[in-house]
């Protein structure tokens, strides 16, 4: 346990060095700022997360997560005119792209890549679901991440999506290889969706 503290602190700190980007330094940090901060941080947060618990649920239409489900994004009626959908590896790259104001699309979440190294096949991602939903739409915009597992992915949809009548394009000019969606400027997103290719 060394200079950490009692076992409810390392305990929030190992929790917290479970989370990308947070290391045991910087969860060691992190928690020091908390119990400075008690009151004014601690409090509010764990009040915050105990209510989170309590009322996020994912969306059974396209995998978002939100307090209520069909989700914010699937209830739009704006959204509901339009005829492209944008499948997407993860709820984060899902909120990327809304940051990046996009436009008034659905979305659609796989849940991760086909990763065959890590035992990851298309049973435990939401393709027969995204096939379900095809016909919904006039374009498939396969917005995944430029990595050799997204590629491999976006190609089995495609090949699954064969037959139906639906244009099938992905994203172009902006992101690069190896790049994840994530990771990347609202304008190279933005850029990106304008000069999607087809397949």
């Amino acid at each position: 346990m060394g200079h950490t503290g009692g076992s409810e602190i390392e305990q929030l700190v190992q929790l917290l060095a479970r989370l990308p980007g947070l290391g045991p330094r910087s969860a060691r940090r992190a928690v020091l700022h908390l119990i400075k901060r008690k009151d004014s941080l601690m409090i509010p947060l764990a009040g915050a997360m105990q209510r989170a618990v309590d009322a996020v649920v994912e969306c059974q239409i396209c995998g978002n997560v939100d307090t209520v489900s069909p989700c914010a994004i699937c209830a739009d009626p704006r959204r509901s005119q339009n005829t492209l959908l944008l499948v997407v590896e993860d709820v984060s790259d899902l909120w990327a792209m809304e940051r990046a104001a996009v436009g008034p699309v659905r979305y659609h979440v796989l849940g991760g890549v086909l990763s065959p190294l890590d035992g990851g096949g298309p049973e435990d991602l939401s393709i027969d679901a995204l096939i379900q939903r095809a016909t919904d739409f006039s374009e498939i915009v396969l917005a995944v991440n430029a990595t050799i597992e997204g590629q491999t992915t976006a190609h089995f949809i495609t090949d699954r999506l064969a037959g139906l009548d639906v244009k099938i394009t992905r994203l172009a000019h902006g992101v690069p290889v190896g790049g994840e969606l994530d990771y990347l400027d609202e304008g190279t997103l933005s850029q990106a969706l304008k000069a999607r290719t087809s397949l």
